[in-house]
């Protein structure tokens, strides 16, 4: 990458640390009634927020989340704030069968899905953090889980298009200011001697990347159908995301960091109102506006590449 191009990306990246004012709020949002809407990882930070935002305007919400523990005290405080119960979804995105096991459960108890927020996500683990099939913890679970949970619930987003007021489906992915920083390095998805020489951060920002590139590729295969596919960056904020940090990067970090109900604006956005929908495959900025990513980003060749080697991994499940 030459130095003009660079300096591009991080002037993009000084921009997005920065945002104007949001125009768009919470309030803005229509009447939800008669919505079914899963949001992975909601039990905490902007997951929650958004799933509050989303009970609020009276939708149907599942929140897909590993610990039933953490989901359900999170469920009680988001009936207290708003009267409303969101339903615990079993989903461990670390685990493929686990994955197949939380569709299948979803599909059994409902036919249409109207919005998919591909939100849960790992930053900066341990190195030697894998998942349960051998992939990067990293890849694994924000990549790979996502694809794989949004390929299983397709049926489900396909016959929610039908009855959606707008006659879409859409599918919102979490991605990150990272996804500007690293693109792919193949020998690094699976534990290797190339994966090793890769920092946590790297790893995370190569996860990051990648949202963005299979957000736009499910836009290209699904859009004809109905489907509207987005990524975002939604902000640099303050979220359990920062756990692996040491005390001293945390404490720094943090004095830099929006609160995590700002980072839910622009996924709610991209999920629920009618601009979005006439930009397939873009991804989204802070807040609530829209962005682009780094040139590779928007490579078909790469897009078929990573299509490809993801559906490779499901093959025999």
């Amino acid at each position: 990458m030459g130095f003009l191009q660079t300096l591009s990306l991080y002037w993009q990246l000084a921009k997005q640390s920065f945002p104007p004012k949001s125009t768009f709020s919470t309030n803005h949002i229509p009447d939800l009634t008669g919505r079914v809407i899963i949001v992975t990882g909601g039990n905490t930070g902007v997951g929650k927020e958004t799933i509050k935002a989303l009970l609020e305007h009276n939708a149907k919400v599942y929140m897909a989340s590993r610990s039933k523990e953490k989901a359900e005290a999170a469920i009680q405080d988001l009936k207290e704030q708003t009267g409303k119960e969101a339903i615990f979804l079993q989903l461990d995105l670390s685990n493929l069968a686990a994955i197949k096991k939380a569709a299948e459960e979803f599909l059994s108890k409902e036919h249409e899905l109207h919005v998919l927020f591909n939100n849960a996500g790992v930053m900066w683990p341990p190195l030697d953090w894998l998942t349960d099939d051998g992939y990067d913890m990293q890849f694994g679970t924000n990549v790979l889980g996502h694809w794989y949970f949004t390929e299983l619930l397709m049926p489900a987003l396909l016959a929610g298009k039908e009855t959606a007021p707008d006659g879409h489906a859409r599918v919102v992915t979490t991605s990150s200011s990272g996804a500007y920083l690293y693109t792919v390095n193949w020998e690094t998805l699976r534990d290797s001697p190339a994966r090793k020489k890769l920092s946590p951060q790297q790893l995370y920002f190569q996860s990051k990347f990648l949202n963005v590139v299979v957000a736009r590729e499910v836009a290209k295969r699904y859009g004809d159908k109905g489907i509207i596919s987005l990524s975002c960056n939604p902000g640099n904020l303050k979220t359990d995301l920062q756990r692996h940090l040491g005390g001293f990067q945390k404490k720094i970090l943090q004095s830099m960091l929006y609160p995590a109900h700002m980072g839910a604006l622009t996924q709610l956005w991209g999920g629920l109102m009618p601009e979005p929908a006439q930009h397939n495959g873009e991804f989204l900025i802070p807040w609530a506006r829209f962005g682009t990513c780094r040139p590779e980003a928007y490579d078909d060749a790469l897009g078929e590449k990573v299509w490809s080697y993801l559906q490779e991994q499901v093959k025999d499940k």
